[in-house]
């Protein structure tokens, strides 16, 4: 029985681990069918014939993104809007630019974990623990070096330097997601109740309201 209880909760763990991360595919590649009307977790796949290398492609990647922005950043996809043949292989890659002392604002991935690496510049780069703990990792990064962003948790990244910077980052998902923190707390459709705001940030009404009408 003790045997049998070992077995049962080791098969529950895989699963729960299994599904930590997009499920594996089931072919060669389900190139993503955009005029497609089926509603799946993932995107319909195209005709195998009617696939193209162009499906597999995507030009662009080292053009700087316009950082003129309040927050001096620019992120730009690689998902499966811009490269259909990602769908289903549980990866994506975004392009980074930030101006002098720009930032991209504490946020988190949902449905990824980010590896990060400087290709000009130097970063600041950060991540919060969950609760109780609270806890901030983290460092300096310079050019060619890599960091790691566990998945779901608030993390950040902010240029250091006077010059531009940009980096790019993989995720472990073909739809990562993004939760900005302000934005989805500050910017919700419809407001989040005044009340609740206040009494979660412990400052005035009236700073509730400046910081709404910015978002």
């Amino acid at each position: 029985m003790a045997s049998l209880l070992i077995l049962v909760a080791l098969i529950t763990l895989s699963s729960s681990l299994a599904m930590a991360v997009d499920h594996s595919p089931l072919q060669d590649f389900c190139v993503a069918e955009s005029s497609s009307q089926v509603l799946l977790n993932g995107l319909a796949c195209k005709n195998p014939i009617m696939v193209q290398a162009s499906d597999f492609s995507f030009s662009g990647l080292h053009i700087a993104g316009n950082t003129s922005n309040a927050a001096g950043s620019k992120v730009t996809p690689v998902a499966t809007t811009q490269i259909p043949g990602l769908n289903t292989l549980g990866i994506s890659l975004v392009r980074i630019d930030y101006a002098p002392w720009g930032i991209n604002p504490p946020h988190t991935h949902p449905r990824a974990t980010e590896i990060l690496t400087v290709i000009q510049g130097n970063l600041e780069v950060g991540f919060v623990t969950s609760n109780p703990d609270n806890r901030l990792i983290s460092k300096i990064l310079n050019k060619g070096d890599v960091f790691v962003f566990p998945i779901g948790l608030v993390h950040y990244q902010r240029n250091v330097g006077n010059g531009y910077a940009m980096a790019i980052a993989g995720l472990s998902s073909q739809n990562p997601g993004v939760i900005t923190i302000a934005n989805a707390v500050f910017g919700s459709k419809p407001d989040i109740s005044t009340d609740v705001l206040v009494k979660a940030f412990q400052v005035d009404k009236s700073v509730i309201f400046n910081t709404q009408s910015k978002f």
